[in-house]
């Protein structure tokens, strides 16, 4: 009789061990991977809020800092609340030196319009219009002081004897997108025109003046001075 033939258990118990271990450490690895991962953002998130504080106190820091030296100036700009009246030059390169500080601490339009006040109180023309340009460039936007710059530099224009450059800028300031000011745009300018004889020209402006600014300061001057051209 024929022996029968044993069948070889296969060693399913060793090889789903094996595998169950394997997935295990699969996992671990996984798990570890993700634990890093977060670490690196969280380190990463905690090195960003540390930047940003740092950022936020520096920022109140010079802003602080500039308060306290724009007060300064303006005290002696003004010539408030001091001890003496300090000489002419003395005060201004004192006020420049405060604005310019203060300017470097914290980025102010304002502040530059006093700078530039400043160089022109002191009868620096070239360093006043090279801030104001400066300003027009970097400032275009702020309708409430764009004029004032247009103003100074068309004044520093006339008191150097450039009537032409200060037509051109007053051109400008009435031509800029704001609405304040274009009334003495257009007084300034008439009273160029007027004072180099071209009569005309000064009288189309007294004109516009009186069309379209009812309210002006200058209306009564420029009605005043139509009115003398009728009777002449």
């Amino acid at each position: 009789m024929p022996k029968a033939i044993k069948k070889r258990v296969k060693k399913k118990a060793a090889t789903t061990e094996t595998e169950v271990k394997e997935k295990f450490f699969d996992i671990k690895d996984v798990f570890l991977q993700k634990q890093k991962t977060v670490f690196a953002y969280g380190v990463l998130v905690l090195t960003v809020v540390l930047v940003v504080a740092a950022l936020l106190v520096y920022n109140y820091t010079s802003n602080q800092k500039s308060r306290k030296l724009e007060y300064e100036a303006y005290k002696v700009y003004y010539n408030m609340y001091q001890n003496a009246a300090l000489p002419k030059e003395e005060q201004f390169r004192k006020t420049l030196e405060l604005f310019q500080q203060a300017y470097d601490k914290k980025k102010s339009p304002r502040l530059l319009l006093y700078i530039s006040s400043s160089y022109y109180e002191l009868g620096e023309y070239d360093n006043a219009l090279k801030i104001l340009n400066d300003f027009v460039k970097r400032y275009a936007d702020k309708e409430d002081l764009l004029p004032l710059a247009f103003s100074k530099m068309a004044m520093i224009q006339i008191k150097t004897g450039n009537q032409e450059e200060a037509l051109k800028i007053f051109d400008a300031m009435y031509k800029a997108n704001t609405a304040i000011y274009k009334d003495l745009a257009l007084i300034e300018s008439a009273r160029i025109l007027e004072k180099e004889g071209r009569k005309e020209e000064a009288e189309a402006k007294y004109r516009e003046l009186t069309g379209k600014f009812p309210g002006s300061p200058f209306f009564q001057e420029a009605e005043s001075r139509l009115g003398e051209k009728k009777e002449s």
